[in-house]
């Protein structure tokens, strides 16, 4: 694979399972890669170690002044020379097409992963965490991928000159054979902690990253309560974390560098002393001397993939796992199943909490607790929070039907959906069955001031359906972004559309239009509608009320208003003390009407 060949055709199953087994994956699937990127570096590796060998050459040429063998040793020393250039050019060429291979795999990986779960990916994993994993991760993912094949290289190139020097030069080839593996193997003790603190860092920065993002998405409330200054202080502080992190977590490497420096020095220096005792003893030449001190540092140089492949594991490791975390998500669903290609029809029934959505009708959920509610409009979506609750379509489970056909059975709006920043008929250019206009949708969620908001904020726009939308909405207030919101919703026209506190943000004057817009627009389609406004549930063919996970009443909303006093006690916010209150009082009155009826009998 090539960088001009991107985006991959397929990018394949991950074993998403680990960490460590998606990098082993990801390996596993840039072998051609890492073949190429191993065989230059190997070129440039060993001819960097190759030149101590014709610098001890030239010496002995020299002291023996023999031209024929100082011209070969100059010879060899360009084809060296050449080895290095090559190998070098070729092994950054190489590596770095890996690293972004392996980036670009990964955020494909996501962003089918993402178009898989929709909404649901937020639910499950926090937005700063999704933010963060498709940025910063990638890219030390990619990072430990490429850094394989030359830490590959450099390791092989190490043992080849070990070996070298012990047939060259046994009596300090063996004490740089010995020593070799010391270095290399100093640090391992020091990893562990490196590596904690390296999570340890990233992880703080994933919270920052979440703070930061939800502050953003959040300025415009926090403006109109005044309560910038007091997130700003959380981000500065959450920020910190992260700067001291870093700074413990730099500290530990730095130790880890002063220990790789450290170390091939004394080694030098042992053979440094060795071999000017056995020159004296006349037991090597100069030559050879030189030859092996030369090749201990330049031994520095291989040794150096070391470190770094010990700080990219470090590093990619939590990245991999929440790569991984990410990518593991699964839609419980059959994908390749026998219904492929069908969509049901029928009642929409959710065995958990007893919940009827009868077809066609426009039924109203009422739920004491906010994410309770948001929890049941996700599973009738067809995401069940676990196993065995699946909800039912026409008797056929929802998790059982391929994705596309179970978004075309069920569209889920929930409490804060997203608007994409382009024109407004990008906005409104989703997959819909064609017999909504997208006049009639904006007329029904009663988008007209909306469309002259849009308008002013683009000057150049004649027709409203041009004018720019800000990236999610940021200019229009939250009543106008939740109309647009419910307008793309309706000129989609599922089959089933489930509706999640559509009018929340919305006046009580334009919420009644919008009930009627609805339940005139909706006609003949199953709409599930959760609120507590009694301007929509009075709209409602059916209310039904559910309490502690369960049904608890079903009717009309002025029935249960009268007759079902946990019904009362949501829609109308009434306490418990108001509650007796009102007992009181209407007890009074019947008591007032009977004396009343006494009277007049008398």
């Amino acid at each position: 694979m090539h960088i001009q060949d991107l985006p991959y055709p397929d990018p394949g199953v991950p074993d998403a399972r680990s960490g460590p087994r998606l990098l082993w994956w990801l390996g596993r699937e840039q072998l051609g890669g890492q073949v190429k990127s191993l065989a230059w570096g190997l070129l440039h590796f060993l001819s960097v170690c190759g030149l101590p060998f014709c610098v001890g050459l030239a010496v002995e040429a020299v002291v023996q002044r023999s031209g024929e063998r100082l011209a070969l040793t100059g010879g060899l020393l360009l084809l060296c020379g050449a080895g290095i250039a090559l190998g070098d050019t070729m092994l950054h060429r190489t590596a770095v097409t890996n690293w972004i291979t392996a980036a670009a795999r990964v955020q494909q990986l996501l962003a089918r992963r993402t178009a898989l779960l929709g909404s649901a990916l937020t639910r499950r994993v926090a937005a700063g965490e999704v933010v963060a994993v498709s940025t910063g991760d990638v890219e030390k993912i990619g990072w430990f991928v490429e850094a394989v094949s030359r830490f590959s290289a450099a390791a092989l190139t190490v043992v080849a000159v070990c070996v070298g020097l012990v047939v060259y030069q046994p009596a300090l080839g063996i004490i740089v054979a010995v020593g070799v593996p010391v270095l290399a193997l100093a640090v391992l003790p020091l990893l562990p902690r490196a590596t904690q603190r390296a999570d340890t860092q990233r992880e703080k920065a994933g919270r920052a990253t979440e703070l930061a993002s939800d502050t953003v998405a959040g300025l415009r409330v926090l403006r109109g309560i005044g309560g910038e200054e007091l997130f700003l202080d959380r981000y500065r502080q959450a920020s910190q974390e992260v700067r001291t992190a870093a700074v413990r977590s730099a500290r530990m490497w730095s130790l880890i560098s002063a220990v790789q420096v450290l170390l091939p020095g004394l080694l030098m220096i042992a053979v440094v002393l060795r071999g000017v005792q056995l020159a004296h003893e006349g037991r090597i030449g100069v030559g050879d001397l030189v030859t092996v001190y030369s090749a201990v540092m330049l031994l520095t140089y291989p040794l150096q993939h070391f470190e770094e492949i010990a700080m990219a594991y470090s590093f990619s490791r939590p990245s991999a796992r929440r790569a991984a975390r990410v990518l593991s998500l699964e839609r419980a669903m059959d994908s390749a199943g026998s219904l492929a290609g069908s969509v049901p029809t029928g009642d929409l029934y959710d065995p958990r909490t007893g919940l009827l959505a009868p077809e066609g009708l426009l039924t109203a959920v009422v739920c004491g607790d906010p994410d309770a509610a948001g929890v049941l409009a996700e599973r009738l979506g067809g995401h069940p929070a676990e196993e065995g609750t699946s909800v039912l379509l026409g008797g056929v489970a929802l998790d059982e039907l391929p994705l596309d056909s179970a978004r075309t059975s069920v569209l889920v709006q929930d409490k804060d959906p997203v608007l994409l920043s382009g024109s407004l008929r990008e906005l409104l250019d989703v997959p819909a069955s064609g017999e909504v206009r997208a006049a009639d949708a904006l007329a029904a969620a009663q988008c007209a001031d909306v469309l002259e908001a849009l308008l002013q904020g683009s000057p150049t726009a004649e027709d409203p359906m041009d004018a720019r939308v800000s990236e999610r909405g940021r200019s229009l207030s939250g009543g106008q972004r939740q109309r647009l919101a419910l307008a793309r919703s309706l000129l989609t026209d599922p089959q089933v559309l489930v509706l999640d506190e559509p009018t929340s943000a919305v006046d009580s004057h334009t919420e009644a239009r919008i009930a009627e817009g609805i339940r005139s627009l909706r006609a003949g389609r199953t709409t599930v509608l959760f609120t507590s406004s009694p301007l929509l549930l009075d709209r409602a063919d059916r209310v039904v009320l559910v309490h502690e996970g369960q049904v608890a009443a079903v009717g009309l909303h002025s029935e249960l208003m009268h007759g079902e006093p946990r019904y009362r006690a949501v829609v109308t916010r009434e306490t418990d003390d108001e509650a007796a209150v009102r007992g009181d009082v209407l007890a009074g009155l019947d008591e007032m009407q009977e004396l009343e009826e006494i009277e007049e009998s008398a």
